[in-house]
């Protein structure tokens, strides 16, 4: 396996296990899921179940303040990105696709909370969103 594909798929383990933790999480989840059914179906299943097994080991660990368990998640989704590009390396664009959707959050260190507080009274209507928002109104 060259170069450029391991440093990818270290990038992409690091990336996962960091993102577990933050609120970009759930999109990213989605990709690595669609990205295993895309290369291996059959495996796509379990990869979700494994993902959201070591998110839950993160969250512990992160309360506990065991790095070492951080590590070794970090080491084993490594493991799992470098088999699936050993045997499918035409997913690697997929896969830089997706870390660069999630590039600004592993940039800045720390997910971007947004708090938003309304009031409305009477007939008033109180339209809030964190992203795009289209309202239909008849």
């Amino acid at each position: 396996m060259e170069a450029q594909m391991i440093e990818l798929a270290r990038a992409a383990g690091a990336a996962v296990v960091t993102l577990m933790a933050t609120d970009a999480w759930e999109r990213t989840r989605e990709g690595v899921v669609a990205l295993w059914r895309r290369a291996s179906p059959a495996r796509a299943e379990g990869v979700l179940s494994e993902l959201d097994a070591a998110r839950d080991d993160l969250l512990t660990a992160r309360e506990t303040g065991d790095e070492l368990t951080e590590q070794e998640l970090r080491e084993a989704w490594t493991g799992r990105v470098r088999r699936l590009l050993s045997e499918r390396p035409e997913v690697a664009s997929d896969l830089r696709q997706i870390l660069s959707e999630v590039e600004p959050v592993l940039r800045d260190g720390a997910p971007r909370t947004v708090r938003m507080r309304a009031e409305a009274s009477g007939s008033g209507r109180v339209y809030q969103a964190g992203r795009d928002q289209h309202i239909t109104e008849r």
